[in-house]
């Protein structure tokens, strides 16, 4: 038996966004306007990934 016979199938994922089913033309998520809102949300900073305190800014 090869190890791939032995990995279980893959669990369906959902789209982060809506819940739906992922599509593979636009994974992780299900749709291009799901894709769309989640660009959004970084752009506009509802998305944030937070650094340390001592982390300095460019001084020029």
């Amino acid at each position: 038996m090869t190890d791939q016979a032995r990995t279980p199938p893959a669990t369906p994922r959902a789209c982060p966004i809506c819940g739906k089913p992922v599509e593979q033309a636009f994974r992780p998520f299900c749709s291009a306007r799901c894709r769309d809102v989640d660009l959004n949300r970084w752009l506009t900073g509802r998305y944030v990934v937070p650094g340390r305190e001592d982390d300095a800014e460019d001084p020029e």
